[in-house]
């Protein structure tokens, strides 16, 4: 019998496999397809390469802003592709080397449980003290007739040979707003129906508008309070009506499809009476424990955020419990970002988040607009703001908009992890020039004192 058994060997189920045997436990992970899962194959780390590229080509064509000049630059679509899949490829026989490092078993196949301590894997019984549940998410199916006649999905996306001349993005959350930026950058025209009144509507407001104004700025169209209703075939791609506000038709190449929902059907989690949460994810604990004792869950199949960060990181705790400790998972820790241009990156409450809580609250910004590097480098689109307890000075959001932002965010992450008050982070160095500068500043904004702001 196995000590734990983890189910998926994408981020989360990966990080946690391993962590169960560095606590000397008996591990086995069952897979059935590639290692990695989405983040590695279809997600964060693809996706990174063509931003990555897009970032670039941006960069050629701002040039002569600082002397450099060159005409007509070229995308290799083809090339793109390639380094896409080489990097995969060599993520993945790392992450079978380290399995082998740590003493973990690897069985290939599809588990299907059959109890809190026994699993099916294609007629081979796996029985273990433990299970975690890591199977992560997969594209949802589209749900208005006849989209997958012009359907582009995310995964074509990151292996397409050229993109489409149009695309219609329907929603904007996080995925949608990344692709929305990367297919304009490679001259795609972009339409983007939200059904809420803003972009990227969990975020907080000022963000939002950031993030908008730049997608604008790159000739992406947003139509806020606008639903997809129906489509029809055209010779040239899709005519989609919208509905909202006002009812438009919008006439396009292609429809994005890149809604993603937990990998939890065909596993029988009914059998063991696991519970799943209203968007269809496994229900946890805040120890990540589900409904039924010694089965826990981690990562995308929980529904949320679907963030592979978020995933490894819940795989350390949930390994950890599983094999004895009683850990509580700070979820508001978890950190959301987007690698568009500006990056955006946050964690905590919104402003908006903490007055619908009642608390007392108290912001602070500070503008990329002068911030000394990124005046050098000519990239001032963007603020710092932080959202602060009234009266003690916790910190209970901070929010980033801005070059780097998903690097510098990780230090608000560990300010509020240890505890530290606005006061003790307005009075920490930081190195000059460096974006990472504009936190400090906006804690000083917090307390009125910023002394590069000018007096309000």
């Amino acid at each position: 019998m196995y000590d734990v058994a983890v189910i998926g060997g994408g981020s989360g189920g990966y990080a946690a496999v391993i962590r169960a045997a560095q606590l000397g436990g008996k591990a086995v992970l069952i897979e059935a397809a590639d290692m990695g899962g989405t983040c590695v194959n279809k997600g964060c780390i693809p996706s990174k390469i063509w931003l990555r590229a897009a970032e670039l080509l941006q960069r050629v064509r701002a040039g002569h802003e600082f002397g450099i000049q060159v005409s007509d630059p070229k995308t290799d679509y083809q090339a793109i592709v390639e380094r896409k899949s080489g990097v995969a490829a060599e993520i993945r026989m790392g992450m079978e080397a380290l399995l082998q490092n740590n003493g973990v078993e690897i069985v290939r196949g599809r588990a299907m449980l059959k109890g809190v301590r026994h699993i099916d894997v294609e007629g081979r019984n796996v029985e273990a003290k433990k299970i975690i549940i890591a199977t992560g998410s997969s594209l949802a199916e589209p749900n208005v007739p006849g989209v997958e006649m012009a359907a582009l999905t995310t995964d074509e996306v990151l292996d397409m040979s050229e993109p489409p001349s149009s695309v219609l993005i329907c929603g904007s959350g996080y995925i949608e707003v990344e692709m929305a930026h990367l297919l304009s950058v490679f001259g795609c025209k972009v339409t983007m129906a939200a059904e809420t009144a803003r972009i990227l509507p969990k975020e907080d407001s000022e963000t939002s508008q950031r993030l908008a104004q730049a997608l604008r700025g790159n000739g992406v169209e947003i139509i806020v309070r606008g639903t997809l209703e129906e489509m029809k075939k055209t010779k040239k791609g899709a005519a989609c009506k919208i509905v909202g506000k006002k009812e438009q038709t919008v006439t396009v190449e292609k429809i994005l499809v890149s809604k993603r929902v937990p990998n939890t059907s065909g596993m029988g989690l009914t059998n063991m009476g696991v519970k799943l949460n209203g968007d269809g994810g496994i229900r946890v604990d805040d120890q990540l424990q589900t409904s039924a004792k010694g089965v826990y869950a981690i990562g995308d199949v929980t529904g949320g955020w679907m963030l592979s960060h978020g995933a490894s990181s819940m795989a350390v705790f949930a390994a950890e419990n599983a094999m004895g400790h009683t850990s509580k998972y700070p979820f508001r820790l978890i950190p959301r970002c987007l690698w568009t241009h500006p990056q955006m990156a946050s964690v905590g409450l919104s402003e908006d988040e903490a007055e619908n809580q009642g608390l007392d609250i108290e912001t602070g910004s500070f503008p990329y607009s002068i911030n000394g590097l990124a005046m050098a480098y000519n990239e001032v689109d963007g603020a710092v703001k932080i959202v602060s307890d009234a009266r003690y000075g916790e910190i209970l959001g901070v929010h980033i908009v801005g070059t780097n932002a998903t690097e510098v965010i990780g230090e608000a992450v560990l300010a509020m992890q240890l505890e530290a008050t606005v006061q003790e982070l307005s009075r920490s160095i930081r190195i000059h020039p460096t974006f990472s500068e504009a936190l400090v500043d906006a804690a000083r904004d917090v307390k009125s004192w910023a002394l590069y702001l000018p007096r309000g």
